[in-house]
C-alpha cells in the first residue's frame, strides 16, 4: 500500500477512482437515466421483440438469417481487432525496461516510474480484456439465436408465434447489448490510455467519454429516428 500511495499522487489517485467509478457504473447509470424516456438501449429492445415477432410470422427466414449473419460476422471482427490490441498492450506491459524507457522519453506521455507505466497499460490492457469478453458472449448468444431462428416452425397458430417471437427477442437483445458493451470498451480503453498524458488529461478523456456515450444514446440524429421508430411500432 505504502509503494501505491508513492506511485500514485493525488491527482493521479482521483483520476483513477473517478475512472473506475464512470467505468463500472455506466450501464446502471444508462439504465437510470433511460427509464421512462427516450433511449437508444431501450428503445431498441421494443424494435428487436418486433422483429423477432415477425420473424415467427414469417415462411421464409432467409432475411432474419442474413441479418443476424452480419450481426455475428460485425462481432467477430470487432472481438478480432480487440484481441490484437490486447496483444499489442501486453506487448508495451511485458517489454521490460527498454519499453519503459523509450515511452518516457517522449515529451507528451507524463509517468513518473517504471511501475505507474506498468499501472497505466495495464488499465488499459484491462479494458480491453474486459471488452473482449462482452464480444465472446455476444457471439455465443447470437448462434443461438441463428439456431433458434432456423427452428421457428411452420404454424398458423397466432398464440404460438407471438410467444416464439418474445422467447427468441429474449436471446436476441442480451446479445446485441453485449456486442454494445463491447464496443464501449473502446471508449473506456481510449480513456484509460489518456493516463498517460497526466491525470488530468485521464480524467479529461474519461468525462468525456462517458458525456459523448450518454449524448449518442440520447440527443444523437440516431436516436431520435430510433425513438420515432419505436412509436410507430406501438401504435403512435
Amino acid at each position: 500500500m505504502d509503494r501505491v500511495k508513492l506511485v500514485l499522487s493525488p491527482l493521479d489517485l482521483t483520476a483513477l477512482i473517478v475512472f473506475l467509478v464512470v467505468w463500472l457504473a455506466y450501464e446502471p447509470l444508462l439504465k437510470v437515466v433511460a427509464r421512462g424516456k427516450a433511449a437508444i438501449t431501450t428503445d431498441m429492445t421494443v424494435i428487436r421483440v418486433a422483429w423477432m415477432r415477425n420473424m415467427a410470422g414469417r415462411e421464409n427466414k432467409f432475411m432474419d438469417g442474413q441479418l443476424l449473419g452480419h450481426a455475428l460476422n460485425s462481432a467477430s471482427f470487432f472481438a478480432s481487432s480487440n484481441l490484437i490490441l490486447i496483444a499489442g498492450a501486453a506487448g508495451v506491459l511485458f517489454g521490460g525496461e527498454s519499453t519503459f524507457r523509450s515511452a518516457s522519453s517522449l515529451i507528451a506521455v507524463q509517468t513518473s516510474s517504471r511501475l505507474l507505466f506498468e499501472g497505466q497499460i495495464a488499465l488499459v490492457l484491462v479494458a480491453l480484456a474486459r471488452g473482449l469478453l462482452d464480444f465472446i458472449w455476444s457471439i455465443r448468444q447470437m448462434n443461438y439465436c441463428i439456431a433458434a431462428v432456423g427452428a421457428a416452425p411452420d404454424t398458423e397458430d397466432e398464440a404460438f408465434k407471438a410467444a416464439y417471437g418474445e422467447a427468441a427477442a429474449r436471446l436476441l437483445n442480451p446479445a446485441l447489448s453485449a456486442f454494445n458493451a463491447g464496443v464501449r470498451g473502446y471508449y473506456f480503453s481510449l480513456a484509460a490510455a489518456a493516463w498517460l498524458f497526466g491525470p488530468i488529461a485521464f480524467m479529461t478523456a474519461t468525462l468525456g467519454a462517458v458525456s459523448l456515450l450518454l449524448w449518442r444514446q440520447r440527443r444523437s440524429k440516431a436516436a431520435g429516428a430510433i425513438a420515432d421508430l419505436r412509436r410507430l411500432l406501438q401504435g403512435g
